[in-house]
């Protein structure tokens, strides 16, 4: 056990940026494999191979192996090979579902510790298909301003998780009178990679659609106003109410 063990440590390869001078051995693939699932407790999917400096991308293993399936078969790791189905898949939806729960109610907390309960809007559909909808909208002294959180496991799959997010707002040019911020919650990824990744894109964000981190979109919340809620007789009939006599 002690050899095996030196012989996976001694096997570990770097993965490098562009391309690769010699192809992935077997044993230096179990190498990182096993590496990966000592350190994490499960062998890796896609963006997670992608991502993992002892492995190869999940693209160098489609063309060499014929895929991640073909490859796990292979090395004969688990019994699920496929991890777009079974337990692996439910417990993925699981962790994913759970994350967007708590990272919704972060921001959300936030919010209503910023702009007062009243004015946030959870869940706020902007058609009226009711079909298409931001996660929050903020009612402040301005017109107000939509909110969209998303969660990018890594920067390989930054731009998927924004195009997703992107097409929601496809030929909404009258809703952009207010700004539209995509709020990208993985804190290891900076606001100056976000940057990066827009100036790379074919097609720059349109007017009022902006993508920050957490911290700039505090900062953001910082230098708009929040509306006070008003009470009594004048409130009401200000607002339109008729107070009861």
């Amino acid at each position: 056990m002690r050899h095996m063990g030196y012989t996976f440590s001694m096997a570990l390869r770097t993965q490098k940026i562009g391309k690769q001078k010699t192809t992935w051995s077997l044993l230096e693939l179990k190498a990182g494999l096993k590496n990966f699932y000592k350190e994490c407790g499960h062998y890796p999917a896609a963006t997670e191979f992608d991502a993992y400096q002892y492995l190869p991308s999940s693209r160098t293993i489609e063309r060499s192996f014929g895929g991640l399936v073909e490859l796990r078969k292979k090395l004969g790791l688990g019994e699920n090979h496929d991890f777009r189905t079974g337990e692996h898949s439910a417990n993925r939806a699981r962790t994913i579902n759970t994350r967007a729960h708590a990272t919704e109610r972060v921001v959300y907390d936030y919010l209503v510790d910023r702009f007062g309960k009243e004015f946030v809007h959870r869940e706020y559909f902007f058609t009226d298909d009711h079909r298409t909808r931001a996660d929050f909208f903020i009612y402040d002294s301005g017109k107000g301003f939509c909110v969209d959180v998303f969660y990018s496991a890594s920067p390989r799959n930054l731009s998927g998780c924004l195009n997703i997010k992107l097409t929601k707002y496809t030929g909404l040019g009258a809703f952009l009178e207010y700004p539209v911020i995509f709020l990208q919650m993985n804190e290891s990824i900076s606001q100056t990679r976000l940057d990066v990744l827009l100036k790379a894109k074919k097609r720059s964000l349109p007017p009022g659609q902006y993508l920050m981190e957490w911290n700039t979109f505090k900062e953001f919340c910082s230098l708009r106003n929040p509306l006070k809620v008003l009470q009594g007789r004048a409130t009401m009939e200000k607002l339109g109410f008729e107070p009861k006599r």
